[in-house]
């Protein structure tokens, strides 16, 4: 693996690089990226570049079809930086639930005061909040990050509620059983003390909680860790004013929601800690590690994930291509023409493209095979 970094990668993580595997200064010696935050959407990827991953879980930064069209495999890091983004709605929980910030700004405001602290024991009644303790959360999304919500949520003593219409067998044997799982947003938000989201941005989930959503709250707290405009915020403005939602608290900032009132807003620290990021670049050169040396796809966003193990054959022929009926049987058809035996196949799909492991005993010309119909790029190992 030969590494280019656009942005600056955790040294925890490129210290792990043991030769022949490192970082290059030239993107044109590279085979890989390491990225973070960088906008790629204008950058067209020379040929010696198979891979990019991202070490977060966030991927609007990448084109991801225009590198697809190209066999560029995209990677992200989902799960690294989860329990930082947990300890952070839990610390939103909190501010939101007692006036910790107003209490520290009067402090710091009043600073001058020799006798701060008798002053301090009159004013400090303004400043007075709730407790968590017994009150109901409804968790919007099951994912690594909403079940780790979910679950600290309920060892604080609340009642906890769940929802999320794609929870997976693995994520539901992680979820604490006293968590209460509702079918229905409108059902599991009625009622709710907080409710907080903690799905991916699709335009299925773009606005999601809305007028219809805020119409079912009375006083609660709004808490979004997961992105901006899964939120109406021309609804949540009125949900503001007319007391359904009593706060809400964002890791996004923009130009509307900053300027509302009883609003607390961060810039975007959910996985701002070290050791998420070092979380993430360990996961994300793992993952390349493992693409570049076996043709192992773990955790790709524009291409199916495809694990063949250990490499069987002589030779190891992986193929990008176009997801269309027929194709794995002309590439079979072309390996056996050449004298190759074929002793393992994996292949799958996801929407327009696919991608396919050949073991094969015996030899395979690359060109051959790159001539197919279908054929996006073609590497034997």
């Amino acid at each position: 693996m030969k590494a280019y970094c656009l942005n600056k990668i955790s040294k925890v993580a490129l210290a792990t690089l043991k030769s022949p595997d490192k970082t290059v200064e030239d993107i044109k010696d590279a085979d890989s990226i390491l990225v973070r935050s960088q906008a790629m959407h204008d950058m067209d990827l020379d040929s010696n570049i198979l891979a990019v991953a991202r070490a977060g879980a966030g991927v609007n930064n990448i084109p991801l079809d225009k590198y697809a069209e190209k066999g560029v495999v995209v990677f992200n890091t989902p799960g690294a930086n989860a329990n930082a983004v947990k300890e952070l709605v839990l610390c939103g929980l909190l501010l939101a639930s007692r006036d910790i910030i107003g209490g520290n700004k009067w402090v710091n405001d009043n600073k001058a005061d020799e006798a701060i602290g008798k002053t301090a024991e009159k004013a400090k009644a303004q400043f007075a909040g709730n407790e968590i303790l017994g009150k109901t959360i409804a968790v919007v999304g099951l994912g690594v990050i909403g079940v780790m919500v979910a679950n600290a949520c309920q060892a604080l003593g609340m009642n906890v509620r769940g929802y999320d219409p794609y929870l997976t067998i693995n994520n539901a044997m992680k979820l604490n059983k006293n968590v209460k799982y509702y079918e229905k947003l409108e059902d599991i938000v009625a009622g709710a003390d907080f409710v907080t989201i903690h799905v991916p941005l699709m335009d299925a989930t773009k606005g999601m909680l809305n007028k219809s959503i805020f119409d079912k709250l009375d006083n609660a707290i709004l808490l979004n860790f997961s992105r901006d405009t899964l939120v109406n915020d021309d609804d949540l403005a009125e949900a503001l004013a007319n007391g359904n939602i009593k706060k809400y608290v964002s890791d996004f900032a923009n130009a509307k929601v900053v300027n509302m009132p009883n609003t607390i807003v961060l810039p975007h620290l959910g996985a701002s800690t070290e050791e998420a990021e070092d979380n993430c670049a360990l996961m994300a050169i793992e993952e390349l590690k493992d693409f570049i040396e076996n043709g192992n796809i773990t955790h790709s966003v524009n291409y199916p994930d495809v694990n063949a193990g250990a490499k069987s054959g002589q030779n190891r022929v992986c193929v990008n291509h176009k997801n269309a009926p027929g194709i794995i049987a002309n590439y079979s058809s072309a390996i056996s023409a050449m004298g190759g035996n074929i002793v393992n196949l994996v292949s799958k799909s996801k929407g327009d493209y696919a991608y396919s492991v050949f073991d094969v005993d015996g030899k395979v010309d690359a060109k051959k095979i790159s001539g197919l119909e279908g054929v996006i790029r073609v590497r034997v190992l």
